[in-house]
């Protein structure tokens, strides 16, 4: 393979991206894309990721989005690699260390292949580049990803989330919210120990319920989600809106832009919120939300991770890899509901007291 030397002196013609999954993180990836297209416009950028995600992402300006099915297994990748057939780009940025994604890799080819320094990689994925990206100071995948950007050239590495949501699905979101400031529990994440509580979920609605707010409970269709949906409303003396399993993620996307408020453990919305611009407060307990919390609210979460941590490994934080993960499959058990209760607060004198106070019900403007 040739070697290119980086950083481009010139905007190179075309850059493939794979980033396959999962939401939150093809969120920082569109970041980067963002970022690539700003400094390099006539640059042409190919985005190769999962069959879900594409269906958020598929409509990007100015970017290509090739989804790729791992349900196919084999074929799959067959498909893929055909659909790349006698291409070439300038730059391969492998952004996902996980094998599945490396052998993508196989088929795509590129004048330069980057992937992460032995820091950040994970399965051999340094086997598959031959680039290696060195590790910000900063643990965010974000900012793991943007040095990406910094590698190729690009000087402004400010990240920009726009994507385009399409009108209906804006009509749609406007009609579930009614005009009312609303509360936008997304309460499930992929990995059920991440979860928080029923009862946690429950208490918060009541009291968001009590300030004169509209709560709402969205997720995917999976029946652990709408079994924890069905146990928030029935410990919830105010019943939220269940609209779980009845969106699609641009139907979620417009939702999440619409809300006054997203909360959600560490999973998938809590970034679509930071694409959108909505106030998110991420609950925490298995990873840290230095790594993994919401881009530009890591200030507004609610975490034990720092204190079980420290007691599960005996360390202070500061002596363990910024990736060390709690064991405890109980941990956000153990995310007291008073904390959240506090961050709201905090949040609701800020956003309706403090900042816009005709935006409260006129029952509720004496509330503290």
């Amino acid at each position: 393979m040739r070697h290119i030397m980086l950083p481009f002196q010139t905007p190179p013609s075309s850059i493939c991206i794979l980033r396959l999954s999962a939401i939150g993180d093809c969120c920082h990836a569109l970041a980067l894309v963002r970022v690539i297209q700003r400094e390099w416009p006539n640059t042409r950028i190919t985005w190769i990721t999962g069959k879900l995600e594409a269906g958020l992402f598929a409509d990007l300006p100015g970017v290509e989005v090739i989804p790729f099915d791992k349900s196919q297994g084999w074929r799959g990748y067959r498909a893929l690699w055909l659909q790349l057939k006698g291409r070439k780009f300038d730059a391969l940025l492998h952004l996902q260390a996980a094998l599945r994604a490396s052998i993508a890799t196989l088929g795509i080819r590129a004048g330069v292949k980057l992937g992460f320094d032995r820091e950040r990689a994970n399965d051999g994925q340094w086997l598959f580049t031959n680039h290696k990206v060195p590790s910000p100071d900063s643990p965010h995948v974000l900012d793991g990803f943007l040095a990406f950007a910094r590698e190729l050239g690009i000087k402004d590495l400010t990240p920009d989330w726009q994507l385009p949501i399409p009108a209906e699905q804006q009509a749609w979101a406007k009609a579930q919210i009614a005009g009312q400031p609303t509360l936008l529990i997304c309460a499930a994440a992929s990995k059920p120990f991440k979860n928080w509580t029923a009862a946690g979920y429950a208490a918060l609605a009541d009291h968001a319920n009590r300030k004169g707010m509209r709560v709402l409970l969205c997720g995917g269709p999976a029946q652990l989600e709408r079994d924890l949906a069905g146990e928030i409303q029935r410990l919830s003396h105010s019943q939220p809106v269940d609209l779980v399993g009845q969106t699609n993620l641009k139907q979620l996307l417009a939702l999440i832009k619409e809300a006054s408020l997203v909360l959600a453990p560490d999973t998938g919305p809590t970034h679509m919120a930071t694409l959108v611009g909505t106030p998110v407060i991420g609950l925490y307990a298995h990873h840290n939300p230095a790594r993994t919390g919401p881009y530009l609210a890591r200030d507004r979460v609610v975490s034990v991770y720092q204190e079980l941590i420290e007691a599960e490994t005996g360390k202070p934080l500061d002596a363990l890899s910024w990736r060390t993960r709690l064991k405890d499959p109980d941990a956000m058990a153990k995310l007291p509901v008073e904390r959240v209760i506090a961050r709201f607060d905090e949040w609701w004198q800020h956003r309706f007291k403090d900042d816009n106070p005709s935006k409260i019900p006129s029952s509720q403007r004496e509330i503290t």
